[in-house]
């Protein structure tokens, strides 16, 4: 299969690895740069879209990352779908690959890219084909299948020129920087809405109301909810297990390795919404090829079947309205991010086995024991399964119940968004480090 897929990549523009180590200014400017294009993207208008269209995915919105209605409304959808597809494969066996070989983690990357690409020409075909994005006259809906394709397409690439140019991932600063616009516009927008009385934004809303005589104290509680919500998180990534270190070569040398309570980040969330939307996609898919096997969708949003179930819960009102439905989804999200954060973990190279290969050549030991790889790996194996099975179930559950409190932004949305700005912040910390002291390159592997 190999055979037959290696050639395609060389058919697959590229985006350059850079020949020498990125300092830290140029990395800041790619990553603005490509900030500013995805926010002029999230303002090109679909041509030729029904005024009449409904968003089918806006309770994902937050995570997808895309603006509906634009050329970049499928967002980083067909990304993760791709990240999915191959992820199981990997994990199941399926397709054999060792990603701590070179050759090996680029055939996974290129395949992933193409994959991507097809997924960003089914999704966009689905979409307009389906009625979800309807098209103002017959005729117009393939120039609306090219147009979200190429939206598509350029977020795959610019996401690309973000994790090899710039801090992060473009997935992660896209999501971030939607969550963050969400929350600005949610909370301090002084317009009103077409046929509402005072401004849209929370706060501005709330002030009106105290001019008026009738204080509109609920205005607040998505405020409210964001900032709690913020908060746990917040504490969530602080909490970490630390397995003491010594280095061998030099006596007295001691330090710590932190082990993160979330272990695998917030990329279970992301996978597991990803999923969730191609379960609402194919839905309709099959409705429209007259097999509603997995529900039906009207107006936008399924009204019955496997799709209504996994449908996000809208606030806390479900919780009283559609119990047993609250319940389902909720089991089937944290499993999902449990599944999710296992794969995540080995195919992210921060397994027992990779962590302890990476210590040990590093000349490092655990005080009072043998330095030898495979004890590393036995005293790890005691750690890593575990928090990453808690972590994941935790990230989950924060995830679901951070949608019920009606945030700013989506709860998972906030959820994501503190979880990428904080993995960012160290990021940046740590590059900035290594340009004013050169030595520490060495040391971190740089």
């Amino acid at each position: 299969m190999r055979d037959i897929i290696q050639p395609i990549f060389s058919l697959l523009p590229q985006v350059g690895s850079p020949s020498y180590r990125v300092p830290f200014k140029e990395k800041l400017k790619w990553t603005g740069v490509i900030l500013i294009l995805y926010f002029v993207l999230t303002q090109v208008a679909l041509f030729g879209l029904s005024s009449t269209a409904v968003d089918q995915f806006a309770s994902l919105r937050a995570v997808l990352a895309g603006n509906f209605g634009s050329i970049i409304t499928l967002g980083i959808g067909p990304i993760v779908s791709a990240s999915i597809i191959l992820q199981l494969l990997v994990g199941g066996k399926i397709i054999n690959l060792d990603l701590s070989r070179p050759e090996d983690k680029a055939f996974f990357q290129g395949t992933q890219k193409l994959l991507a690409i097809i997924f960003t020409l089914f999704e966009a075909s689905v979409l307009v084909l389906t009625g979800a994005l309807p098209a103002t006259a017959p005729g117009f809906e393939w120039i609306l299948i090219l147009q979200i394709t190429i939206g598509g397409i350029l977020i795959i690439f610019l996401d690309e020129v973000v994790s090899k140019w710039g801090f992060g991932s473009g997935v992660g600063l896209f999501i971030a920087a939607g969550v963050a616009e969400q929350i600005v516009v949610g909370s301090l927008n002084p317009l009103t809405t077409p046929g509402g009385q005072g401004p849209a934004g929370a706060i501005p809303g709330f002030i009106y109301s105290l001019t008026t005589g009738q204080p509109g104290f609920y205005l607040l509680l998505p405020v409210l909810a964001t900032i709690v919500v913020f908060l746990v998180v917040v504490y969530a990534e602080s909490m970490r297990v630390e397995i003491p270190l010594s280095y061998g070569g030099v006596k007295g040398a001691r330090g710590k390795y932190p082990l993160k309570f979330i272990y695998a980040s917030n990329m279970p969330v992301i996978l597991t919404s990803a999923l969730l939307l191609n379960v609402q996609l194919f839905a309709a898919m099959f409705q429209k090829l007259g097999f509603p096997i997995l529900g039906t969708i009207t107006n936008g949003k399924a009204i019955n079947g496997i799709a209504y179930i996994l449908t996000p819960p809208n606030g806390p009102s479900t919780l009283f309205t559609q119990p047993l439905n609250v319940l389902i989804y909720a089991i089937v999200f944290i499993a999902s991010c449990i599944l999710f954060a296992v794969l995540w973990v080995e195919l992210s190279g921060i397994g027992p086995k990779q962590v302890s290969k990476q210590l040990h050549g590093m000349g490092m030991q655990i005080p009072g024991h043998r330095s030898s790889r495979a004890h590393f790996e036995k005293i790890l194996k005691r750690y890593i399964p575990a928090i990453t099975v808690l972590g994941g179930a935790f990230v989950g559950f924060l995830a679901f119940g951070a949608d019920l409190t009606s945030a700013l932004g989506g709860g998972t949305g906030v959820l994501l968004t503190v979880g990428i700005v904080y993995k960012l912040y160290e990021e940046i910390a740590q590059e900035q480090l290594m340009d004013m002291h050169p030595m520490l390159r060495k040391f971190l592997g740089d």
